[in-house]
Order: C-alpha cells, then sequence, then structure tokens
C-alpha cells in the first residue's frame, strides 16, 4: 500500500537518481588523472520526470493485472560543461564536488518525503508522535 502512493512512487525514484549520479560522479573523480578522459553526468531528473511513460511488458503476463512498470533508466552522458586539460582530460574536481552536494540534497529531499508521508500515515492510524 505503501508503494503505491505516487508521491513514494516519486521520492523513490529521485533517491535512485541521486544514487545514480553518485556512481557517475565517483566515476568521474576515479579518472581525474586518466589521459582523454571525459567527465559524464546524468540527465537532471526534472527530464526523466517529463519523459512520457511507455509501458514495457518484460514477461508474459508481466502487465496483466493493470500493474505499471517504469524504473528509472539513467543513462550518463558527457558533461556539456567539461573543459580538456592539456592531457584530454576533461574532469574537474571542483564542479564533481558541487555536483555531489546536489546530489546529496536530492537524496535527503527524497529521504525527508519517505519519513513525512510515514509520520501522515501514522497520525491517520492514531499513532501519532
Amino acid at each position: 500500500m505503501f508503494e503505491e502512493l505516487s508521491l513514494v512512487r516519486m521520492a523513490s525514484a529521485m533517491a535512485r537518481h541521486a544514487t545514480a549520479r553518485h556512481s557517475v560522479i565517483a566515476e568521474n573523480v576515479a579518472n581525474a588523472d586518466t589521459p582523454g578522459y571525459r567527465a559524464r553526468d546524468v540527465k537532471a531528473f526534472s527530464e526523466y520526470v517529463n519523459e512520457p511513460f511507455t509501458p514495457q511488458a518484460t514477461r508474459p503476463g508481466h502487465m496483466a493485472f493493470g500493474a505499471q512498470g517504469g524504473g528509472l533508466n539513467v543513462e550518463k552522458i558527457f558533461d556539456p560543461m567539461s573543459q580538456a586539460s592539456g592531457n584530454g582530460n576533461a574532469v574537474s574536481l571542483e564542479s564533481e564536488m558541487l555536483k555531489s552536494v546536489e546530489a546529496q540534497g536530492q537524496h535527503a529531499l527524497a529521504t525527508t518525503i519517505y519519513r513525512k508521508v510515514h509520520d501522515l500515515m501514522r497520525m491517520g492510524l492514531g499513532r501519532g508522535g
């Protein structure tokens, strides 16, 4: 029941997006000294939210009961703001640090939404605290 609330689904997708972005940022930082490496990022979460939804059955009978799939498939893109240095590397540690702070804030927002929905449900059941 809890997972069927659209707000919770949105918060879950937001947390998965933040996690994927942290992963890409970690790859960028790990390759900061690799000659020719180009920094990557993921599309903004708002772009995923505004994409038209096309449900896809992954196995026979998958959507027989009206269940909608819709996992968040985060694709890596080259960071258009990155500029190559002398060895062709296009990773700026300062930029990666700022992106990491943004992703951390996005994840914190998602967990706050979970917590508030949980608190509201407890209050609705008379078990508020």
